[in-house]
């Protein structure tokens, strides 16, 4: 079964899968959107659950510090319910705190220019969430 991992912002939606026996996390790409038309991810992210047999999907969940959930927050719930409803797929809420500051930096470690990063911090943020999830249930 693969498992496909989200990091949902206003703008992008940055998309990793695991491997078949659920071990790895790959990233796979960034999608545009527009948050307030959720339909416009709508064809990539049927494209990606139909070709890759995806089954169960982990949507970050951006928590406050203190655990307390805002309006990131709050829209990855609804982003995460859509998927279900939408899809048929089983999606589950990952604590994603800090998760994009560490994708930051690595790819910084990696001495990569503003341009390259920011092309792949939400792939990489989205991997970062999976490959968490992966190995929780270990």
């Amino acid at each position: 079964m693969k498992i496909m991992g989200l990091d949902v912002g206003s703008k992008t939606i940055g998309v990793s899968l695991s491997d078949e026996l659920g071990w790895t996390a790959q990233g796979l790409t960034t999608i545009h959107w527009n948050e307030s038309d959720m339909s416009t991810a709508d064809e990539e992210l049927e494209e990606i659950i139909n070709t890759h047999g995806v089954e169960l999907a982990v949507v970050g969940l951006p928590k406050n510090m203190n655990g307390t959930i805002g309006p990131r927050g709050e829209a990855s719930r609804i982003f995460a319910n859509r998927l279900e409803r939408k899809y048929g797929i089983k999606a589950i809420l990952w604590d994603e705190r800090l998760t994009t500051m560490a994708a930051e930096r690595v790819l910084l470690e990696a001495d990569l220019s503003r341009k390259k990063r920011k092309k792949v911090i939400d792939k990489m943020a989205a991997n970062m969430i999976l490959q968490g999830y992966l190995d929780s249930r270990k």
